[in-house]
């Protein structure tokens, strides 16, 4: 972290220096581009940086995010509306990329890059582990380095995919990072991503396959080209073991509550990366999601899907501005099953006073496992899912088992309101996803 954290050995390349932008909120902003490290000896990894701080005063803190290009940062930034109001309120704004160096004209570095990593399963020679969630810590210390426009506060990171998955292993690492918001990427550490080769027998005989995001251990799966490089699955599970300490959110979570680092995942409940519900259910049910049915990547999600939702919003401006939002979050609730007859019996119960205002259950049967084919393609059926009722400071629902059945999945979204000025925020958390054995040789 010393290195990270030298602005030193940024050498920065001043692209656009300050300068006002004027908007419905003014800004000031300026763009560079700096060294976050070398790759391997002599393979520099630079990156632009736009840094955008309010017109009339230095930012303490900012929002972070690496979802952007290198063209569309040579444009000045129009902040949304959540972001204009982190502006109005004081807070920063840095943006950066994390992206595929192919697709911006880096082709060559991308493809020695997998070449080296898969030769030596090297973390460092793979820019998934080390450049990008190097580049976001980088660009904290870029930002830190303008003292007359920043100064120290809290630094909340969001992104969806890599820019989900990076910011959320930098977080580890990094303690002047506060919060983070991540969806559709990694959360735990499943035993499919750990290379357990008993887990991965049955997903491949379900028709799972080492390439693609099949089964990938924190994105796409190397697996083959690396054993086509010479590794064993023996060097794969060591490697997996060695890192997984270093890479996911689910190994991490008391010294991340111990800073008191907040969070909320949206990791979908059909996506390629975060294809792991079930198990992540079952052993982190304390770590708040939610899920939007039949979301993922690419997804278009289930007829009664929350469209309504504003939970970014809410998160960012609550993480930065507790004085003006008074409400706490909603916390992940416990969830109770039980297997009557032909009906399945589903209880919810979040903490006293937590102000849930709603509750809407969700159920499949017989999914496949988690990663699998099915798992990724069979959609939750348009007809199966309902309101459930409040019983005192309970949520319960009564949802049929279809016959034949092995097991059915299940999860709850429950619905709080936000008050930011005269806003109204619409959040939802769910319970914790939860497969339930219901045949009748259970």
């Amino acid at each position: 972290m010393e290195a990270i954290r030298d602005a030193s050995t940024l050498e920065i390349e001043v692209l656009q220096d300050w300068h006002v932008v004027q908007g419905r909120v003014a800004t000031r902003q300026k763009l560079v581009t700096i060294n976050v490290g070398d790759l391997w000896k002599g393979q520099a990894y630079r990156v632009p940086v736009r840094m955008v701080v309010p017109v009339d005063r230095k930012a303490k803190g900012f929002h972070l995010t690496g979802s952007s290009t290198p063209d569309r940062l040579k444009q000045d930034a129009r902040p949304n509306a959540v972001f204009q109001q982190l502006i109005e309120g004081g807070v920063g704004l840095v943006y950066t990329v994390v992206q595929e160096p192919g697709t911006y004209g880096q082709r060559e570095l991308s493809s020695e890059s997998e070449k080296r990593f898969a030769q030596t399963l090297n973390p460092r020679f793979k820019i998934q582990y080390w450049a990008w969630p190097a580049t976001l810590m980088r660009a904290i210390t870029t930002a830190y380095a303008e003292v007359d426009h920043f100064e120290k506060g809290k630094i909340a990171a969001s992104g969806g995919s890599k820019n989900g998955a990076s910011p959320s292993m930098a977080i580890l690492h990094d303690d002047r990072m506060t919060a983070i918001h991540a969806t559709v990427s990694p959360i735990w550490d499943s035993p499919l991503r750990l290379c357990d080769r008993e887990t991965w027998d049955r997903h491949l005989a379900q028709g799972g396959s080492q390439r693609g995001f099949s089964g990938g251990h924190y994105g796409p799966n190397f697996n083959q080209r690396a054993l086509d490089a010479g590794q064993s699955w023996k060097d794969l599970q060591a490697f997996a073991a060695g890192i997984s300490d270093q890479v996911f959110i689910s190994r991490n979570l008391n010294a991340l509550r111990e800073r008191g680092v907040e969070m909320l995942f949206h990791p979908g409940t059909h996506d390629m990366v975060a294809y792991d519900l079930v198990w992540g259910g079952s052993h982190h049910p304390t770590i708040p999601v939610y899920l939007g049915a039949n979301t993922g990547h690419g997804g278009k999600g289930h007829p009664r899907t929350e469209r309504d939702q504003q939970n970014k919003s809410a998160f960012l401006l609550r993480h930065f501005f507790p004085e003006s939002v008074k409400q706490p979050l909603l916390t992940p609730p416990r969830i109770e099953t039980r297997v009557d007859g032909k009906r399945l019996k589903v209880t919810v119960r979040f903490a006293d006073n937590s102000g849930e205002e709603s509750g809407r259950i969700w159920w499949i049967s017989d999914r496949g496992p988690d990663g699998s084919p099915s798992y990724l393609k069979e959609l939750i059926p348009n007809e199966n899912s309902m309101e459930m009722k409040r019983e005192g400071t309970a949520w319960v629902a009564e949802i049929p088992i279809a016959s034949g059945a092995k097991h059915l999945d299940v999860f709850t979204n429950h619905r709080k309101i936000i008050d930011y000025q005269d806003q109204k925020l619409r959040t939802y958390l769910s319970s914790p996803y939860t497969r339930v054995t219901v045949s009748d040789d259970r």
